[in-house]
């Protein structure tokens, strides 16, 4: 292979990968991608081709995070070649606080401030951290860059940030931050080959999957997004709440008899889709299902999307654009259909047909706003940039 990139998305539990060779023309071709799941409980890796094809479906002897990585690492020095490298390694970490606007190029200063973010995301930065040490314990001669879920944010005005806290707080960090920012750094360099017309217009992206979010794009920026201070903000989850009035966090504090921990699990854990419905968090499920909380859920969560897209609609002060990614937005078409004719208001005309196929385009040709289905690669984003640092 000709100078392949690892990159890694570090979870509790699971460490997805994904492996990218770099082309004579420096382009980046897909390579073998998976997972290693059950890390901490019993450890297995799959490992599947550039088409989907099954490669590998084993136990994994190591454990935690660092046993994960041996794992991938043997089975690509197995099939590549005792001696064979990667080049370097991309990692997506949760947070990059107010320090990190772009990708950067991983030492010991930057492990250490990344340490001092974990209260700001803690159920994804220690896991993020875990990777990269991992990755330093095994290779430590090894590049390695983190990109940011945060970044693509970091230049939106002090207006669309700022919440209205004491100034002492607010310059402690207290702000929004938005995530879900390599996903939406994807669509928009996407978007110039997919609606040429609406490369530097005004979009909204609707980030729908387990977690869910929606961004106001204009000119390439981001102008606003739904996720605030963390990643529980905004439109109701697969497990999360969403936007919630905070007096709710005091009350069941002061009269339900819930701790910090107990609250953290109820918004992060059993909230959103599962705890209306009672039955599910995966939207599939529910699409399924005809009980009556299912229906409610779903309800739910397609009013927050039309209430979030007349929000950044007035944040844009016009809109060109719609588009769907991730796993809801790309699969639901049921959940597009209703999004679209709600937002009929906005000018956009559902294509029935064309939504049913999944689009690209799902709107009706003479709509005044186009809807769009354009699948995101938040590995691809992340091995561009670490492609672009390593040779830098």
């Amino acid at each position: 292979m000709r100078n392949p990139i690892l990159i890694l998305n570090a979870g509790s539990s699971s460490l997805k990968f994904s492996v990218f060779e770099t082309e004579e023309d420096g382009s980046l071709g897909a390579g073998v991608h998976g997972q290693v799941e059950g890390i901490g409980v019993a450890p297995k890796l799959h490992i599947r081709g550039p088409n989907g094809e099954r490669l590998v479906d084993s136990t994994v002897s190591g454990r935690g995070h660092e046993g994960a990585i041996a794992a991938i690492g043997e089975w690509f020095r197995a099939h590549v070649g005792r001696d064979a490298s990667f080049d370097g390694v991309g990692h997506r970490v949760v947070h990059g606080g107010m320090t990190y606007s772009k990708p950067v190029l991983i030492d010991d200063a930057v492990i250490r401030e990344l340490e001092t973010f974990i209260p700001l995301a803690p159920l994804h930065q220690p896991h993020n951290l875990a990777a990269i040490r991992a990755v330093r314990e095994r290779a430590p001669t090894i590049r390695q860059v983190a990109c940011f879920d945060t970044a693509f944010h970091a230049g939106q005005a002090n207006v669309a940030r700022d919440y209205a806290l004491p100034r002492s707080l607010t310059e402690k960090g207290i702000r929004r931050y938005g995530f879900h920012g390599i996903s939406y750094e994807y669509i928009q360099s996407a978007v110039a080959d997919v609606i040429p017309d609406c490369a530097n217009g005004k979009l909204v992206v609707a980030h729908l999957g387990n977690g869910a979010s929606m961004c106001a794009i204009d000119k390439g920026m981001s102008v606003a997004s739904t996720m605030g201070f963390t990643a529980v903000d905004g439109l109701p989850m697969g497990t999360r709440t969403g936007v919630l009035d905070p007096g709710v966090v005091l009350y069941l504090l002061q009269h339900e008899g819930m701790d910090a921990k107990a609250i953290e699990r109820l918004l992060y854990q059993q909230s959103g889709l599962l705890g209306v419905s009672g039955i599910s968090s995966d939207m599939r499920a529910l699409l399924a299902s005809t009980a009556s909380g299912a229906k409610e859920a779903v309800d739910l969560f397609v009013y927050r999307i039309g209430r979030e897209l007349g929000s950044l609609a007035a944040a844009l002060q016009g809109l060109d654009a719609l588009i769907f990614t991730a796993g809801i937005g790309e699969n639901a078409a049921e959940i597009r259909a209703r999004v679209c004719n709600d937002a009929r208001w906005l000018g956009i005309e559902l294509d029935e047909t064309a939504n049913a196929r999944n689009g690209p385009r799902i709107s009706k040709p003479g709509s005044k706003v186009s809807a769009w289905v354009i699948p995101t690669d938040e590995n691809l984003m992340i091995a561009r940039h670490t492609r672009h640092l390593l040779n830098g």
